[in-house]
């Protein structure tokens, strides 16, 4: 085990999660500043999701012609050129590109670091090592907004910082070895319907999370303002869901290592169903922020469960190419999700948060207990 290696990596990926944090929200309030709608920062706000599909797209095929290391090492120094741009040419249709590129190349490095770090544990602790890694990025996706916050929204520093993170994350990479090897075959983001045949429940619980996710910290807040709380309770409801998906990731992956992971698996989909329906019926008690907690954990339980799931069934170019289709999946998510939500919370119900996040836990439950749904041997 290269544990030198392992915290390198984690280290480079997670730099992503610290910069997104800062700087995401940053654009945001910028454009705000400079009297665009709710829709023009929409469309800023959804152009990653579609950078990540073509990311995942070109992962493969870029890993098969360049070594692992150095691809990330190139991915993160272009992701950090595009936040350069961020700070020095403050233009709505350059933001676009530049965060559409910014989407492009950080899903390479995601792809290709969390198919690394799956390469590189050794399988009893591979729960323990993945929910860790797992840990540190909802970590630093929380503090990223409280840095921002210090840093202050009036100046570029917040750009800089991210900007930084980015650099200092490749630095990291310099002289790893360890990363997965990936043939001229293995061009990643084809046969994305043949994975999601194959391994179903893995393929909904991805696309779930990411839903989940994108929702978290932009409709959640609003929900509990529609419910009748004041905005400083409703974003703490928010942020103690993204607690709950953070603080448990750790306690879930040491489970993995000890019972049936595939048990483990559909557990967190059942008490995220139970979670998603309690929502509405506690809202008003105090019974609803251990119910948060256990909403955040389990959603992040399904992901974090995937990707151990993922890791001992591929290696090498398989691995990366398993790994990029989650990439594909997690951009659907994060762009049905919201969209969804959005329109049934508009003319359908108020509830529309959980409700929805209720049939996409019964989904799960439904997929994750059919026969052969988790077939130890799946060739992509």
């Amino acid at each position: 085990m290269r544990w030198g290696t392992y915290f390198a990596v984690c280290a480079a990926v997670i730099s992503i999660g610290l910069a997104m944090g800062t700087t995401m929200p940053l654009v945001s309030l910028r454009l705000e500043s400079w009297g665009y709608g709710s829709f023009a920062i929409g469309i800023m706000a959804a152009t990653p999701a579609i950078g990540v599909l073509l990311g995942a797209s070109l992962a493969g095929g870029l890993a098969a012609r360049c070594p692992t290391p150095r691809l990330m090492q190139a991915c993160l120094l272009a992701g950090a050129l595009s936040v350069t741009g961020l700070a020095l040419l403050q233009s709505y249709p350059v933001w676009i590109v530049l965060r559409l590129l910014l989407g492009v190349t950080l899903t390479v490095v995601f792809i290709l670091g969390e198919s690394w770090i799956n390469q590189l544990a050794v399988e009893k602790w591979r729960g323990r090592l993945v929910a860790l890694y797992g840990t540190g990025y909802a970590l630093s996706q929380l503090c990223g907004p409280l840095l921002l916050s210090v840093l202050g929204t009036e100046t570029d520093l917040g750009f800089w910082f991210g900007v930084t993170l980015l650099i200092g994350g490749s630095l990291l990479l310099i002289g790893r070895t360890g990363a997965p090897v990936v043939d001229a075959h293995s061009a990643s983001g084809r046969g994305l319907l043949v994975f999601c045949q194959r391994m179903p429940a893995i393929a909904w619980a991805v696309m779930l999370f990411a839903a989940f996710e994108a929702m978290m910290l932009t409709l959640l807040p609003i929900y509990g303002l529609r419910q009748g709380f004041t905005q400083e309770v409703a974003l703490f409801m928010a942020s103690v869901v993204v607690v709950g998906d953070a603080v448990l990731q750790l306690p879930i992956g040491l489970l993995a290592d000890r019972i049936s992971r595939v048990t483990l698996f559909r557990l967190c989909g059942v008490v995220l169903l139970f979670s998603s329906l309690g929502i509405p019926l506690l809202l008003h008690t105090p019974l609803i922020w251990p119910v948060l907690v256990l909403f955040g954990a389990s959603a992040g339980g399904l992901f974090t469960l995937s990707l151990i799931l993922i890791g001992e069934r591929f290696r090498d170019d398989q691995l990366v190419r398993a790994n990029a289709h989650v990439a594909q999946l997690w951009g659907i998510g994060c762009l049905i999700g919201p969209l969804a939500t959005g329109a049934v919370s508009q003319w359908v119900s108020g509830h529309a948060l959980p409700m929805l996040m209720a049939v996409g836990a019964a989904a799960f439950i439904w997929l994750a207990w059919r026969p052969h749904a988790f077939d130890e041997q799946v060739a992509l």
